[in-house]
């Protein structure tokens, strides 16, 4: 049974301690998913936080009264990236200079975010237009994606100095008065860490471990043929030999929840499901992975949420693909059609 231990969420500015010595906090985002949790834990002379939201004026003026109210002015002696996505990382180079503090991450996570920070696009590049063809987006948003400014990593993440700490699986690292296991997971970021306390029932989740949402598990142009939907179930797989019921779970996005086994087979079931109805949909009729759009997601999907859309209709066809229940049955003006 998952339950919700904490009926109120911390206000802008202000944080809730959900732990002795851990506080949980929230920044904002300007998108549908509105908000990131951050968590604080106290250590012997500072905080470790764990992921930071976008770097923004906004979101530095809130870590500013967040350090001056219930930080209590001192310093941040660590900064850790549960992955490299953006609204996790953005701020992390700013308090590694205003701080001095050290960033834990995984390599692939730390290299994940150095090489999108330091890549900038002013229009898409041809792969990336090929890509969004051959999955079946419509000409009117292809257009019209080719003549913008593509969304860049830099827009919102601060400047990674060079160095970092990396966080191995198995790990037994020390933040927070704990002792945390390193468990890394895959399928919405590659080698997203998590942790496990060693000394309490506090599980670290970041977006591997949410409540009430599935996290997006996307193909992008740079990697055309993965299979994050194969890597996210080996995943809750592995993590739930490590699940247990009263595990107080952090999570990167909503609340707090206990009830960990429940929700691991909750998102392997959900996936199962959205996988066979697919498979069920394509033996009537052909489809584009954006044609597949109402049997992955049950719902309209709004322009807003068009891109996160398409990159996980590819990766639920390639999981299909990858082991042989469908198969590329035509091609209409550059789209991929698949059948059972």
């Amino acid at each position: 049974m998952i339950s919700y231990p904490f009926e109120s969420i911390p206000a802008e500015g202000e944080a809730i301690e959900v732990a002795d010595g851990v506080l949980w906090m929230r920044l904002p985002l300007p998108m549908a998913l509105d908000h990131v949790n951050v968590y604080a834990l106290r250590d012997d002379t500072g905080w470790t936080i764990v992921d930071t939201g976008f770097d923004t004026a906004a979101a530095r003026a809130i870590w500013a009264r967040l350090r001056a109210g219930p930080l209590q002015g001192l310093p941040i002696n660590r900064v850790i990236g549960t992955h490299h996505h953006p609204d996790h990382i953005g701020l992390a180079g700013w308090f590694m200079e205003s701080d001095g503090a050290e960033l834990m991450m995984s390599r692939t996570a730390w290299l994940m975010a150095r090489m999108l920070q330091l890549d900038t696009q002013d229009r898409p590049p041809r792969q990336s237009v090929d890509f969004w063809r051959r999955a079946g987006m419509p000409a009117e948003i292809l257009a019209k994606r080719m003549a913008e400014r593509p969304y860049n990593s830099a827009d919102v993440v601060h400047p990674l100095p060079l160095g970092f700490t990396r966080m191995s699986e198995g790990q037994i690292v020390s933040f927070g008065r704990r002792r945390w296991r390193v468990a890394m997971g895959d399928g919405h970021a590659p080698r997203h860490l998590t942790f496990w306390s060693q000394d309490d029932h506090l599980v670290i989740g970041g977006d591997q471990l949410l409540p009430s949402i599935s996290p997006n598990l996307g193909v992008y142009p740079t990697e055309p043929d993965a299979d994050p939907v194969g890597e996210w179930l080996d995943s809750c797989n592995r993590m739930a030999a490590l699940a247990q019921p009263d595990h107080l779970v952090l999570p990167g996005h909503k609340l707090p929840f206990t009830g960990l086994p429940t929700r691991l087979q909750q998102l392997i079931d959900n996936h199962h499901g959205a996988l066979g109805r697919i498979v069920d949909a394509l033996k009537k009729e052909p489809r584009s992975a954006v044609g597949c759009f109402d049997i992955l997601f049950k719902r309209k999907i709004a322009a807003m949420e068009f891109g996160l859309a398409l990159v996980e209709a590819v990766a639920h066809i390639n999981h299909l693909r990858l082991n042989g229940a469908i198969r590329a049955v035509d091609e209409r003006d550059g789209a991929v059609f698949w059948g059972a």
